[in-house]
């Protein structure tokens, strides 16, 4: 059956549930666009964090070697640590961008589809 054979409230239910989700999509667009830019500023941030944890590490390591000393090792053994929460809460942010994407994803195709309206979308994938 086409939109042509469609009785009259159909076709305005149609209608209406495509405006409603052309609306939630031009709502959540700018939050998406928000959280890509600041999901983008962290993951800098992080990256630079990782950089210079590596840089500290090595220089203790070549400390450790010169003059080890139960201080120095005591500090290298933290910078270690934090480098590893560091590299953890990288994966977390990259896991939560890859959800987010998907999330965008299924929106933008369920927006755009003719053939499912925006509610039958399904989310049951999506694990946050």
């Amino acid at each position: 059956m086409n939109d042509g054979d469609l009785p009259p409230a159909s076709a305005a239910g149609e209608a209406a549930a495509e405006a409603v989700g052309r609306a939630i999509a031009a709502a959540l667009g700018g939050v998406m666009r928000e959280f890509d830019a600041r999901a983008e500023g962290a993951a800098q941030s992080q990256g630079e964090l990782a950089l210079s944890l590596d840089r500290l590490t090595g220089e203790l390591d070549k400390l450790l070697e010169d003059a080890p000393s139960p201080f120095v090792m005591q500090h290298a053994a933290k910078i270690s640590s934090i480098r590893k929460r560091v590299a953890a809460l990288n994966l977390l942010l990259r896991s939560v961008q890859r959800r987010i994407d998907n999330i965008d994803r299924i929106l933008s195709t369920g927006i755009q589809s003719d053939t499912r309206p925006p509610e039958t979308v399904e989310t049951s994938t999506l694990t946050l």
